[in-house]
């Protein structure tokens, strides 16, 4: 009776380390879209330093975090989010974007937000497809971010400016006004 006990014994922890073998061989996000609400980084009360540029293997950047003039926005701090507001008026908001891009020097994709055109206040805007971009991809602190994201209307011959964007590591609009 000892001796069957004991082989049991043996046959379940065998069975249990194949298994803690086969959960640690597999990637931490297999079977999951890569559209799965990921943790929310905790808001920053201060400007961070962004000198860094050292990236773990593996890391998947957010789109910057919670700071400064942002850190009552949404989508900051996520990989890949479908909402990014920086928690002004409607031309901060960008819905339903879809990432053509992630992971990259840059980021691109679409999405919804209030275009207001030369002369038009902003309660007359109209709601539009806007080319969203995320770039500087670096370290800020010690996360692997876009530190830099601006959105514009081709439509409208609107292109893509780097100089112009919302810092997203420190909170702030780039060029300061």
């Amino acid at each position: 009776m000892h001796r069957r006990r004991a082989t049991v014994m043996v046959d379940i922890v065998v069975s249990s380390l194949v298994v803690l073998a086969a959960c640690a061989a597999r990637p931490p996000n297999a079977g999951r879209s890569s559209t799965t609400a990921p943790h929310r980084s905790p808001v920053a009360t201060s400007p961070v330093s962004s000198a860094s540029t050292t990236t773990a293997p593996g890391a998947v950047p957010t789109l910057g975090q919670l700071a400064g003039a942002f850190s009552g926005g949404e989508g900051f701090g996520q990989v890949e989010p479908s909402k990014i507001f920086n928690g002004g008026d409607p031309t901060g908001l960008v819905t339903d974007v879809v990432w053509k891009s992630w992971g990259g020097a840059s980021a691109t994709g679409t999405g919804i937000s209030d275009y207001v055109g030369p002369g038009q206040v902003v309660a007359t805007g109209t709601e539009e497809t806007a080319t969203v971009v995320a770039f500087d991809l670096g370290m800020c602190g010690d996360k692997l971010m876009y530190r830099a994201v601006e959105w514009y209307y081709p439509q409208h011959g609107m292109t893509f400016r780097p100089q112009q964007y919302e810092d997203i590591c420190t909170g702030a609009y780039m060029p300061s006004a």
